[in-house]
This record gives structure tokens, C-alpha cells and sequence, in this order.
């Protein structure tokens, strides 16, 4: 497939953006990218481990979602990738730079993909206990609204549909760990 851009060079960049109309897709050659910006000179870019690490090691805990106060330079302790190196690349360095960023990025990738958190398919043997963790932690911030709007009786519910799930996730772990003693 040819460059939208150039008509001459193979496209080897793909960028599906999201709007109010729907899905636009951007075919690129690797000159028109780096024209747009879209790669640096350096090739410097993260791989898809670095990607996916940084995505499912994000923690949706309360701590994440509260506004921090974030100094201006900003800097990954791994990579040294400063905040300011982001936006002018728009490119992480690594997967460390997703929770240095996680406040300034989750608003910035919320607008790029319309979410903030990974959607999308994940491995079948991680599936159903990763659904069930995420679920038990939206539990318990919900279950920390109804306290705080002094709804007791909506909180105990919470309260016991989050122990059948962490009684259905042991069970789950110690059906997976029986697997792996018998492999």
C-alpha cells in the first residue's frame, strides 16, 4: 500500500485516529512520518513489550486518579525522557515513562483512543482473572462513594459481591497453580 501523503513510498505506518465521525485511517512512508513528527531521527522507538508493560502495569488505583502536583520537568528515573521530550516527540522512551506521565498521559491518550485503559483482547489463561481483579477494584471505589454519600446499605452490597468474586479469584489462582504443579 502506497503513502497517503507521497503517492510513491510503501507505507510501513499505520495510524487509526478516532473522531465524532468515526475511525480515520493514515497510511504513512517513514519520511512522511518523520515530516509529521511521528518518528525522531534517532529511530528511537519503544517496542511492543515496552508498550504493553506500561499498559498493563498500570494500576487504576485512587492514588493514580488524584490530581498530583507534577513539577515542570518531569523526568523518568529509567530512560531520563523529560515530560517536555514527550510532547515535542510524541514518543515514550520506555515502559517506566507510563507511570512517571500516568496523570498527564491518561487525558492525552484518552483523546487519541477515546480511553485511557487498555480494551482490546488479552491472553484467554490471564482473561478471566485480570476481569475479575479490575472489577473487585471498581467495586471498591464505588464502595468508597456510597460511604462518603453515607449510603451504608448500597456499600454492604458491594461488600459481599466483592467477596464472592475474590472467593471465585482464589479459586481461580488455585486452580491455575494445580495446573502448573501437574505440568
Amino acid at each position: 500500500m502506497l503513502c497517503d501523503e507521497c503517492h510513491k513510498n510503501e507505507a510501513s505506518i499505520y495510524i487509526t485516529e478516532l473522531t465524532n465521525k468515526g475511525q480515520v485511517e493514515h497510511h504513512l512512508c517513514e519520511s512522511c512520518a518523520l515530516k509529521f513528527g511521528l518518528l525522531s531521527e534517532k529511530n528511537n522507538i519503544f517496542s511492543i513489550n515496552d508498550f504493553l508493560s506500561g499498559i498493563f502495569n498500570h494500576e487504576g488505583s485512587n492514588e493514580n486518579k488524584q490530581q498530583l502536583k507534577l513539577k515542570p520537568e518531569l523526568t523518568c528515573p529509567n530512560c531520563h525522557m523529560t515530560y517536555k521530550d514527550f510532547k515535542r516527540t510524541g514518543q515514550i522512551g520506555c515502559s517506566v515513562c507510563y507511570k512517571t506521565f500516568a496523570t498527564r498521559l491518561e487525558p492525552f491518550l484518552r483523546r487519541l483512543h477515546g480511553y485511557s485503559k487498555h480494551i482490546g483482547k488479552i491472553p484467554r489463561r490471564a482473561g478471566g482473572n485480570l476481569g475479575l481483579k479490575q472489577e473487585i477494584a471498581s467495586l471498591r471505589e464505588k464502595i468508597q462513594e456510597y460511604i462518603q454519600e453515607e449510603e451504608y446499605e448500597q456499600a454492604a452490597i458491594l461488600r459481599d459481591r466483592i467477596k464472592v468474586l475474590e472467593n471465585q479469584l482464589n479459586t481461580n489462582l488455585n486452580k491455575e497453580q494445580a495446573g502448573d504443579v501437574n505440568d
